[in-house]
Parts: structure tokens; sequence; C-alpha cells
């Protein structure tokens, strides 16, 4: 029983290979057969009829002929040859070759491309509107699949990159939160696992049209501008209250520290409530985020 994959695997015109002459060898003969039939022409006298003047004309036809058949390739570069529409091969020699003058040649690059998508707006898994793009590096692997199995294939690279892009958006949060399991992956913090997420989903979509994805970055991630302020604001205040923690923590640590040396060293006897004024006067210096100003007691606690 075959799988859906296999059955559509059959209708698809995949790439061979296809042998063409050296071409220099050819314009030697075609140069050869020109040079034959001018002499001809100089040669032999005029007036031997129809017989005559086709055995000069032949050399020449031919050589035109041969001319017709010869192409030239650049490195990375590849010729797909077809006969009355039917497909022939790929010829991915370089320099000057020559095939079948019969034969239509359509030239496809084989370099490697880059494709800049514009920001698109798009929801991530929370459900925010975010602003995303990528650069993808891609290059045509399969010459017959690339032009006969789409029709257009730097437009459909174009759509699939964008459903991709749209796809993986949608699969990560943009940044951490409260709903988020720890280690969670997310598309500003975990670029690297999106980036190959993304590599992997792209190839997928550009296997039909015989294109191999060498590459896929992101380039523009931001909160979309009708919530950007919140968002700021949002990260602001996370970021004020991570850092009051680290303040209190410190200054809690510096408080023990100071009462376990007044204690050890024996410089001052401190009852438990001159204890819990010294710590309330320390956590006041050490966390306020202002200059704090010395009160001078005249008196003692007790009165």
């Amino acid at each position: 029983m075959k799988t859906e994959q296999e059955v559509i695997g059959r209708h698809l015109t995949q790439e061979r290979q296809i042998l063409s002459s050296d071409g220099y060898l050819v314009v030697g003969i075609a140069v050869l057969l020109v040079a034959v039939g001018i002499y001809s022409f100089v040669s032999m006298p005029f007036g031997v009829g129809i017989v005559g003047l086709w055995a000069r004309l032949t050399p020449i036809f031919i050589a035109v002929f041969l001319f017709t058949g010869l192409y030239m390739l650049q490195p990375n570069e590849a010729a797909l040859l077809s006969l009355f529409g039917k497909y022939k091969g790929t010829d991915r020699s370089e320099g000057l070759r020559w095939v079948n003058p019969l034969y239509s040649k359509r030239k496809l690059s084989l370099r490697a491309r880059t494709l800049n998508t514009a920001p698109l707006k798009v929801n991530d898994k929370r459900g925010n509107p975010v602003e995303i793009g990528a650069a993808i590096v891609w290059r045509v692997r399969d010459s017959a699949l690339a032009i006969f199995n789409v029709d257009d294939f730097e437009r459909y690279v174009h759509v699939q990159a964008e459903a991709a892009l749209r796809h993986i958006a949608s699969l990560y949060a943009y940044d951490d939160g409260e709903d988020l399991a720890e280690g969670e992956t997310t598309l500003r913090a975990g670029m690297e696992v999106v980036a190959s997420a993304m590599r992997a989903e792209l190839q997928t979509r550009f296997a039909a049209a015989g294109i191999d994805v060498e590459d896929a970055k992101l380039t523009h991630l931001a909160y979309a501008a009708e919530i950007a302020q919140v968002m700021l604001r949002r990260q602001q205040a996370e970021a004020i209250i991570s850092a009051r923690k680290k303040i209190v923590h410190g200054a809690v640590s510096m408080v023990e520290a100071a009462l376990q040396g007044l204690s050890e060293r024996q410089i001052v006897e401190l009852d438990d409530e001159r204890k819990a004024a010294m710590v309330s006067n320390l956590l006041v210096v050490l966390c306020s985020d202002k200059e704090t100003q010395p009160v001078i007691n005249t008196g003692t606690l007790y009165n």
C-alpha cells in the first residue's frame, strides 16, 4: 500500500542530468563547414544547376544549424533542456556547451539568494500582536522541481516564507511571563531555538519546489505599535520589582553580617528592642533610593 506522499512523488518532474558536448569543438566544425561552403562558391564554376547550388549551400546550412545549439553557462548556473515540451534533462556544465539545436533551453541560477521579509504583524502564543521579520538564505537544489512543479518558484518562496514565519511566531510567547512554564522558549530569549525551528519549517515547505534553506535568522522582533507602550511599562515594572528584590536581599545580608560582627566582637550589647531599631535604620539606609538624613537622638529608646 503506497503512502500519499509516494503517490504524489510519482507525478513530480525531478531533475536528471543530461550530457552536453564541448562547444568549442562544435564551433571549430561549424567554422570549417562555412569555409568549405565559401570555397565551393569561389572555386566551382557557376551554372551547374539546382543540385550544384544545394551542394554549395549545404555546408553553410549545417553550420548555421550547429551554431543554434550553442549556449554558455556560468558557474552555479544550469540549463533545462526540453524537446517539444518534454523535459529531457538539466545541464550543469560550465563554459561553452552544445546540444541538439531542437532542444529549447531555459537557464536557471543555482546561486544562494537572500530573502528579507518585511516586518509582519502576527499574534504570539499569548495572542499579543507582535511584529516579526526574518532573513532567509536559500538556493535551488532541484532545477526541474523549481521550474515544472510550481508556477513561479521565487513567488512561491516568498509566500511560503511568510506563512512559515506566521506559524512559528504563534508557537512561542514574545517574552517570559507568569503563565509560562519555567525554561519555556520565548521569541526574545530563545532566538537560536526559534531560528532552528524556522529553518526546519521552511525546509519542509520548500521541498516541493526543490529548494534548500541554508540559513534563516530573525531580523526584526517587537511588540506591535498599539501595545508597545503598555508592554514597555510592564517590562519596566518587572525590572523594578526584580531590582528591589535584589536590593532587599542584599540589605538583609548586610544587616545580618553587621549584627553578627557586633555580637562576636562584643562591641556593644543590644537587646531585642535595640536590635529591631538598628535593623529598621539600616534597612532604611540601604534600601532607600534617596539620600537619608541622620536623626540625632538626645535621649534613649526608653525615654
